[in-house]
């Protein structure tokens, strides 16, 4: 599956989904890539606690990957 990330306008949310797709593309399983994403949002952002990086990265993971939904989402103004 291929994921069109240029139409993505937030640094911190391209960079999560380029992550994400290519993780789990050299076979990486979910939770692996889940966490790493996560781990890459709070690079961006320390402020951010575990829980609200870890709820913002799955709803772009959901929106992006799994509904491959072309809308924009909710997150930082990065």
């Amino acid at each position: 599956m291929s994921i069109d990330t240029k139409r993505i306008g937030r640094k911190c949310e391209r960079a999560v989904i380029t992550a994400y797709h290519e993780l789990r593309e050299v076979g990486q399983p979910d939770l692996q890539a889940f966490s790493a994403c996560t781990t890459l949002y709070r690079i961006h952002h320390p402020e951010a606690s575990l829980n609200e990086a870890r709820r913002l990265v799955s709803e772009w993971i959901d929106h992006h990957v799994v509904r491959q939904d072309q809308g924009t989402t909710r997150g930082c103004d990065c």
